[in-house]
């Protein structure tokens, strides 16, 4: 489940809990079982991460590291080759070579590399 939507999710469903319950015991008990249902939901694509990180197939396990190396590539063309293919045409005559929009690989890359931090902050806090 979309990570996003568990708290909305979590209220709403509080929401109807104080609605269809009054008495106070039941409303604990069923607050209680939606906070473990949201809970399986987790771990349920905790596992569903863990069979696709160790497939054999690139097309499953790859989707991943395809995004990161699009990212490369992007930013390498658009920092790196563009610039020095421009200075190129700008000698020869050629055409200057289109600028692509970074804004959006920055954003992907940008959230691959902060979670992969904090699964690194995970890791030396001894909570992973």
């Amino acid at each position: 489940m979309n990570p996003l939507l568990i708290a909305p999710l979590l209220e709403v469903g509080g929401k109807l809990i104080d609605r269809l319950f009054p008495d106070p015991v039941e409303r604990e008990k069923a607050q209680l079982e939606l906070l473990k249902m949201a809970q399986a939901g987790d771990l349920a694509q905790m596992e569903v991460n863990k069979a696709e990180a160790v497939h054999p197939s690139i097309f499953v396990a790859g989707w991943r590291p395809g995004a990161g190396w699009c990212c490369v590539i992007g930013l390498g063309y658009t920092f790196l080759l563009r610039p020095v293919l421009s200075w190129l045409a700008e000698m020869y005559g050629w055409p200057i070579p289109p600028a692509i929009d970074v804004d959006a690989l920055l954003v992907l890359l940008g959230g691959m590399l902060g979670l992969g931090g904090l699964r690194t902050v995970e890791k030396v806090k001894g909570k992973a």
